[in-house]
């Protein structure tokens, strides 16, 4: 919702399983801050620190209703100077280079010897040489960044249990990465290899069908 409208319509919720994190001060929900609180303003999911404001809001008949502290701010009409410091790199909200990206899906991912765990991938349209990585779609920052230029792209399968996975490689660090379908690894791979190469995909909007 936008400023003016916040506690003047009732806002779209983000449900629970879109986020891993805070939408506010991003800490990670684990066992013990599992409580995750809707704001009734903006409807973004928030950590019990974040949501220890309250204020009256016109769509519930001015009841008094838990909000963000973002949000508590707007209402009461003060605003946070503090609040607006430059967001670092990684946190650029997963929502806004999606909704605006050359290509984005959950893929498998896997670091070194870890566990593969599944991560939200998404290549934006302003930064095409960058792949960010987030828990969850709706996350407010990336778990990690991987700058693609330079790196060799090695599309062998690893292990017959990930039929559609690929590598990529540069001097001490690789990353594989596994899709869910050849369709969708070849999609990446078309992407990919035009990044490692510090190409971007304008002149080729066939990616960006279907």
């Amino acid at each position: 919702l936008q400023n003016a409208e916040l506690g003047k319509r009732a806002p779209r919720w983000i449900r629970d399983n879109e986020v891993t994190m805070c939408m506010k001060c991003k800490e990670p929900f684990n066992a013990l801050t599992r409580r995750r609180h809707h704001c009734r303003a903006c409807g973004h999911v928030v950590c019990w620190k974040c949501s220890d404001y309250k204020a009256h809001l016109e769509y519930d008949g001015n009841k008094l209703n838990k909000v963000c502290k973002d949000c508590y701010h707007v209402i009461i009409g003060c605003t946070d100077s503090e609040e607006k410091k430059k967001k670092g790199i990684l946190e650029i909200e997963s929502a806004e280079v999606s909704g605006n990206s050359v290509i984005c899906s959950f893929l498998q991912y896997m670091e070194k010897s870890k566990p593969w765990q599944k991560a939200w991938c998404v290549i934006p349209k302003q930064e095409a040489l960058v792949l960010y990585m987030y828990g969850a779609p709706q996350d407010v920052k990336a778990l990690a960044t991987i700058p693609l230029l330079g790196y060799t792209v090695d599309d062998t399968p690893r292990s017959a249990d990930l039929p559609h996975s690929f590598k990529l490689t540069q001097s001490k660090s690789a990353h594989s990465f596994a899709a869910d379908n050849e369709e969708l690894k070849q999609k990446w791979l078309k992407v990919i290899h035009l990044a490692v190469k510090g190409e971007t995909p304008e002149c080729q909007n066939e990616l960006l069908v279907n």
